[in-house]
């Protein structure tokens, strides 16, 4: 296992004539299962994350929300909202009838044919904010949807809202996931994916800037997920030409049986863990010029 990593606190805190550039890494997806939830913060603790995103509507919230304790002070705890393939945690009656939302196929096409009820979808992002503070005791340090929900119509004027109402005291910034095209297709790594998550992000670009809403100055990190995929040497492509506070979304974590009976991407986070525990890791920052930073603790 390789030595911990020290982070950047926020621009200001940086040392004089420090020339790396400051890069948010942040691991998706924790409270989706015990097994995923050890390893995110088996990096945490060796200083190899800077962020990461909790799913507070899981049934593993509750346990695993308050093992992030000692983190709090070295990382971003954010809100990964969820409003897909789950149990939402209050009664939905158009989105959610039977007790579970939707796939994402169909909330997209909810989203984008006036099908979606504002009202009806802001108390549950509502509520999965009251159960990450009740559970972290603090505000999230950011916002941002698992699947990237909170780029869709409607969602995205939500998430604007709570962050410049509900949440501006707090600081918290909102995941924007807008990359140039020029980049995403030298980098080659699910180019069409990654064209079509950065095309989502436009409308919400334009909302968070209007608001005065803080937000990651760019998104890398979209890959399928493929069995072909070696995460060891896709990572090195996130890192080019990096750009100061851009964020890097990644999904470590061990497999265990809850993850295995609610989700499809499995051996690779697995893959990922090792890469983020290997000596590759360090060494690629060092290569890059890059360091790993907190986008929360600018101005906080």
């Amino acid at each position: 296992m390789g030595a911990a990593l020290s982070l950047e606190r926020g621009e200001s805190d940086r040392p004089a004539g420090r020339s790396r550039v400051p890069v948010i890494l942040c691991a998706d997806d924790y409270g989706l299962a015990p097994g995923v939830s050890a390893g995110i913060r088996e990096l945490l603790a060796l200083g190899r994350l800077s962020a990461t995103s909790c799913m507070s509507v899981t049934p593993h919230w509750g346990a695993e929300g308050p093992r992030l304790a000692p983190f709090r002070a070295q990382a971003d705890l954010g809100l990964h909202l969820t409003l897909t393939d789950r149990a939402p945690l209050g009664r939905m009656p158009r989105l959610a009838p039977a007790g579970r939302l939707p796939t994402l196929p169909r909330l997209m096409v909810r989203a984008f044919s006036s099908g979606l009820d504002r009202d009806e979808v802001a108390a549950e992002i509502d509520r999965q904010i009251d159960r990450f503070e009740t559970v972290i005791g603090s505000a999230p340090a950011f916002l941002d949807g698992h699947q990237h929900v909170h780029l869709l119509p409607v969602i995205r004027d939500i998430v604007v809202d709570r962050c410049e109402r509900r949440l501006s005291g707090a600081g918290t910034y909102l995941r924007c996931c807008a990359e140039s095209t020029a980049s995403i297709l030298a980098r080659g790594v699910a180019p069409v994916r990654a064209l079509v998550i950065s095309a989502l992000s436009r409308g919400l670009s334009a909302r968070l800037h209007k608001a005065g809403v803080r937000s990651n100055s760019a998104f890398r990190g979209v890959r399928s997920f493929g069995a072909d995929e070696r995460y060891g040497a896709l990572f090195p492509r996130f890192l080019k030409t990096p750009i100061p506070y851009m964020l890097i979304a990644c999904h470590p974590g061990r497999v265990d049986r809850h993850l295995a009976a609610v989700d499809p991407v499995t051996s690779p986070r697995e893959d990922e863990l090792r890469y983020f525990l290997g000596d590759g890791f360090p060494r690629d920052l060092e290569a890059a010029g890059v360091s790993l930073a907190r986008l929360g603790a600018k101005g906080g």
